[in-house]
């Protein structure tokens, strides 16, 4: 049986009044907040990060009309459920690209295409997105990316393989490394 704000949200998104829908998703480091427009994935929020600001800036960026959806983002929560049991090894989502662009779109278009359990340099990500010589304008790419996870920044390693930065924090990094088999 669905609830009255379920209800409500299929409602609006049928009469198309809905233009961002969200949600929380459990995950092994607290509850993630996921945004999804028409167009697909826009917002994967981790926990270190404040929901209530996360949905403000999609207020901001996207549309004022955001509503809780839960069971429009059922099937991204599925799959990240699938991937940290280790069950997923691709996400298979839709993404809204709009919260990036210029460079920073093309680095986060590029660290989309690394594989499960690869790694590349913020030079690699710099070449494969264009400008070689972009090194430090990746890293801010990927500190700035908005679908982490699903977009694995947490793939992308200073030359050398040392970790180098993470939004969710090193060992959220580590652990996702971990789990991907490239740290054991």
């Amino acid at each position: 049986m669905k609830s009255e704000l379920q209800r409500l949200a299929d409602r609006a998104a049928a009469e198309a009044l809905l233009d961002v829908a969200y949600a929380t998703a459990d995950s092994p480091f607290g509850k993630l907040l996921l945004a999804q427009t028409p167009r697909g994935l826009v917002k994967v929020s981790l926990p270190a990060y404040d929901p209530d600001q996360a949905l403000q800036e999609l207020a901001a960026q996207v549309s004022p009309r955001v509503l809780e959806a839960p069971s429009q983002l059922d099937e991204a929560r599925r799959q990240l459920d699938l991937y940290f049991e280790g069950k997923l090894t691709e996400f298979d989502l839709p993404l809204d690209w709009r919260l990036t662009q210029g460079f920073r779109g093309k680095v986060q278009r590029a660290i989309a295409r690394i594989p499960y359990g690869q790694t590349r340099s913020y030079m690699q990500i710099a070449a494969s997105a264009g400008n070689k010589r972009a090194v430090r304008a990746a890293g801010t790419a990927c500190g700035s990316n908005p679908i982490p996870i699903v977009v694995p920044c947490h793939r992308v390693l200073r030359s050398g393989g040392a970790l180098g930065g993470y939004g969710g924090g090193l060992p959220m990094k580590e652990a996702l490394l971990e789990l991907e088999g490239v740290l054991r």
